[in-house]
């Protein structure tokens, strides 16, 4: 019932900034818990950042806290990761997830199990 849809990815050097947006359809947008993961060719998929539904408590990754702010447009249907300092390590696709608010298969705002993924959007980081 929910779609994802990631933009905002490309190519930048590192020490740069970019901001990804995911837009979501066919549902009411602040119910949902929206998470960031980002999945490296032959590595497993990691948090990067999230945002709960009610208080709007957000949570990262220790390795992007300091460097990247998630925030929320309910009005677009909007959640965005602002990516600043990029590193070489940031390179990856970046997905974005959501729960709605009683979901039975979420398990945390750092966990896997978000309910819908979008299709993940690239972004490279050049050194």
């Amino acid at each position: 019932q929910v779609q994802l849809v990631e933009s905002g990815g490309g190519l930048v050097q590192a020490g740069g900034s970019l901001r990804l947006s995911c837009v979501a359809s066919g549902r009411t947008f602040s119910s949902y818990a929206m998470g960031w993961f980002r999945q490296a060719p032959g590595k497993e998929r990691e948090f990067v950042a999230a945002i709960r539904w009610g208080g709007g408590s957000t949570y990262y990754a220790d390795s992007v806290k300091g460097r990247f702010t998630i925030s929320r447009d309910s009005a677009k249907n909007t959640v965005s990761l602002q990516m600043n300092s990029l590193k070489p390590e940031d390179t990856a696709v970046y997905y974005c997830a959501a729960a709605p608010r009683g979901s039975r298969y979420y398990t945390g705002p750092m966990n896997t199990e978000y309910d819908y993924w979008g299709q993940g959007t690239q972004v490279t980081v050049s050194s």
